[in-house]
């Protein structure tokens, strides 16, 4: 899978958005170890909290269908202006599942492919809890 093509199935996820309190629409393809790719879209909700950004949703879903490697994960945004990065609890959920590169773009173009353990080092992780 070349990850131009995650980045334009991502940007397939992002047209499913909820998004209508911060009108910030994030969408990702995921690519998991058995080849298969999973979208996520972010959902808000009226309880702030409640919301789910779009890379945990993929996550999820991939987890809950058996998956148990993630190999790279491409996030784009519907503001051409930002570099899409995930967010700091994001960064925390996907640790928990291997150490996936992240295609990081710019108004659907790649910026950076970064391996998460360089976003996020000394994590937090099963180890910790030994």
């Amino acid at each position: 899978m070349e990850y131009c093509e995650l980045i334009g199935l991502a940007k397939k996820a992002m047209e499913n958005s909820y998004s209508p309190y911060s009108k910030f629409k994030v969408g990702v393809a995921l690519l998991a170890g058995s080849g298969k790719i999973y979208l996520g879209t972010n959902i808000e909700n009226a309880s702030y909290g409640a919301s789910i950004c779009a890379e945990r949703v993929a996550t999820v879903k991939a987890i809950s269908e058996g998956e148990k490697e993630l190999v790279a994960i491409a996030l784009t945004c519907n503001n051409p202006e930002i570099v899409c990065y995930p967010c700091g609890i994001c960064r925390q959920f996907l640790s928990e599942f291997g150490n996936p590169d992240i295609i990081v773009t710019k108004n659907g173009e790649i910026v950076e492919i970064k391996k998460l353990s360089s976003l996020l080092p000394n994590s937090f992780s099963s180890k910790d809890l030994q």
